[in-house]
């Protein structure tokens, strides 16, 4: 069983809807959903594309799928999970916006905020007492040899390497698309998420994802709403 601590909006956000039914399937509710049909692009070789986000579930990663330490058990990880989420004031990204990182699309913020990166911060420090460490393989798996300087000593010292000043805030929404279908496959999510882009994006909770094994799909344990938030708390 692995924990991760990510961003998503509520189970009845129209960004929520719209997304799951993209990527073929909705974390809260475990429904999964056919491929949608695209001029151009074939419903099986979308699917494909969407393939790695879908086992995730629509989000944007804070503190990234963890073990539990000995020391804790889940009830002490949601104890606090609801401590931390009662005293940290919700806010907004001004702006959310489509974005290619390498050959990947994603939903990003339309330029860098502090209170975001802040926040993502926070979670990551809060938590780190509950995270088991790295064993070897998963150390392996980051590629160290690749990173940064930087995102290795994240690596090392937080579990992974996307944190802190290289923490960079994305809800994905495909995996690497080739090349040669990548301006159709811009054309076609800025399609569908024109209803979301250019507009601001509410952090308004924090949701506990749960893996039962390792490469099976993610499921929402529990969202809860960040202080000041109008949602309801949805647990498991």
């Amino acid at each position: 069983m692995r924990y991760a601590l990510y961003f998503t909006p509520p189970k009845n956000d129209p960004l929520t809807g719209a997304a799951s039914i993209w990527l073929g399937r909705d974390a809260f509710a475990g429904e999964t959903y056919p491929a949608p049909g695209e001029d151009g692009m074939p419903a099986a070789e979308q699917f494909e594309l969407t393939a790695d986000p879908r086992r995730y579930g629509f989000h944007a990663t804070i503190k990234a799928p963890f073990a539990l330490a000995s020391s804790v058990n889940e009830r002490d990880l949601m104890a606090v999970v609801e401590d931390f989420t009662g005293r940290t004031p919700a806010f907004e990204i001004p702006e959310l916006v489509l974005g290619q990182i390498g050959r990947f699309f994603a939903l990003v913020p339309g330029c860098l905020h502090a209170p975001l990166q802040d926040f993502a911060a926070s979670v990551v420090k809060s938590f780190e007492p509950f995270r088991a460490a790295l064993c070897e393989a998963d150390i392996a798996r980051r590629k160290p040899e690749k990173l940064t300087e930087s995102q290795r000593a994240n690596l090392t010292r937080w579990g992974y390497p996307y944190v802190m000043e290289d923490f960079g805030f994305h809800m994905t929404l495909t995996g690497q698309v080739p090349e040669e279908r990548s301006a159709l496959m811009k054309s076609i999510l800025e399609k569908r998420f024109a209803a979301f882009i250019g507009r601001p994006l509410s952090i308004s909770g924090l949701a506990v994802f749960t893996e039962e094994e390792r490469g099976g799909p993610f499921k929402i344990h529990s969202w809860l709403p960040l202080a000041g938030a109008k949602h309801r708390e949805i647990r498991r």
